[in-house]
């Protein structure tokens, strides 16, 4: 028998339908959509400028699946990143029980400038998700984008998520507008999320040219590739966890994702280490950074990092920890996503595995 296994970071390819329909027509042409010029390449437009920095479909064209000889374009995704059928036989075929979906294009929505604009933008996206979860045989979850540009339409957005029966609020981990997670202002925003049994999903991406320990140092993608996932993190982290948003919220669950899982057992160290010696700077805090972590976080791993298992056991956070497969961007490995999280699995004890593919999914989704 399969072991069971659920996915807990996929994401989609925002179709043309998305910003042709959905979004409202006054905001079309400043919202986030794909454009082709006369060359036939594609380009992403926001704030009604083409970006020629971001090519789209070079993000969403899994490895094996392009062609070398051309330059895909948008009309190259795979219909299971943006139609719920379709989506639902991909899980079949790789021995996947159900997955929790994020954007790719929409991640950068915090580049959006206009702060209504960017409501309108997660407005539509929440719409179109939850339409393309409907189609997708009861194995489809997914998580709403909030507009962080404004404290009030954010707080606002999530009653909508929750209508929509999506399972969280996700955004960037760099700052909206300088703004801080832990601001005060904020506070009605993380009161709407854990009264709605949502949880928060802190997802980053490359591309965004938001203020940032990347787009502040480089304009090479591998050095600005190589730290934004991480960095930008470790320091949502900080303020969620210093900042005292979980002590606050004590139902909020949040989750940290696609960053990797190295840098965690360094960084609750430190913060562990700063809370001891340092505490009269945070009087707000009372209990550990590993505590509150430990019964309200979450992170993501990819299948070559499950050998870091053991060690996060040690520590009291191994049962925080879940598997994304990634589909369909470029770094994901399909077909075989799960032989691959298999083979990485095996060497564990049968507890921490089945932690990894569905145990700790489960808690953080709400099934």
């Amino acid at each position: 028998m399969a072991n069971r296994v659920i996915d807990a970071d996929g994401h989609i390819c925002e179709p043309p339908e998305l910003w042709n329909d959905y979004v409202e027509k006054r905001f079309r042409d400043r919202t986030i959509r794909v454009v082709r010029e006369a060359d036939g390449r594609d380009w992403v437009s926001i704030n009604g400028v083409a970006r020629h920095n971001l090519r789209p479909a070079a993000a969403c064209v899994p490895w094996g699946m392009d062609d070398p000889n051309k330059v895909p374009t948008w009309d190259d995704i795979l219909p299971g990143s943006y139609e719920g059928g379709a989506r639902a036989t991909v899980l079949d075929e790789e021995g996947i029980e159900r997955t929790l979906l994020y954007p790719s294009l929409y991640l950068i929505q915090g580049d959006v400038e206009d702060p209504e604009v960017a409501a309108a933008t997660c407005y539509a996206y929440n719409e179109w998700i939850a339409d393309m979860c409907r189609d997708g045989r009861g194995k489809l979850d997914a998580v709403g984008i909030v507009p962080l540009q404004s404290a009030a339409f954010a707080a606002k957005e999530v009653e909508h998520i929750a209508k929509l029966g999506l399972k969280g609020a996700c955004f960037r981990p760099e700052r909206y507008k300088g703004l801080a997670l832990y601001d005060d202002s904020l506070k009605p925003f993380w009161e709407r999320v854990a009264s709605n049994g949502l949880f928060a999903a802190v997802h980053g991406s490359f591309g965004a040219l938001m203020p940032s320990f990347a787009s502040g140092r480089y304009d090479n993608l591998f050095f600005s590739h190589m730290i934004c996932h991480p960095f930008e993190q470790m320091a949502a982290m900080l303020d969620i966890v210093a900042g005292g948003v979980l002590e606050r919220h004590p139902t909020l669950r949040v989750a940290f994702l696609e960053s990797g899982l190295g840098w965690l057992e360094y960084w609750l160290d430190r913060l562990d280490g700063h809370f001891e010696s340092m505490h009269q700077h945070v009087p707000w805090m009372k209990r550990k950074p590993t505590e509150l972590f430990r019964e309200q976080c979450f992170i993501s791993i990819e299948s070559d990092e499950a050998h870091r298992l053991p060690r996060l056991k040690e520590l009291g956070v191994a049962d925080c920890v879940f598997w994304g497969a990634d589909y369909p961007h470029y770094d994901c490995t399909y077909p075989g996503a799960v032989t691959e999280l298999e083979e990485n699995l095996a060497p564990l004890d049968p507890a921490l595995a089945d932690g990894v593919r569905w145990k700790t999914a489960t808690r953080f989704l709400g099934l």
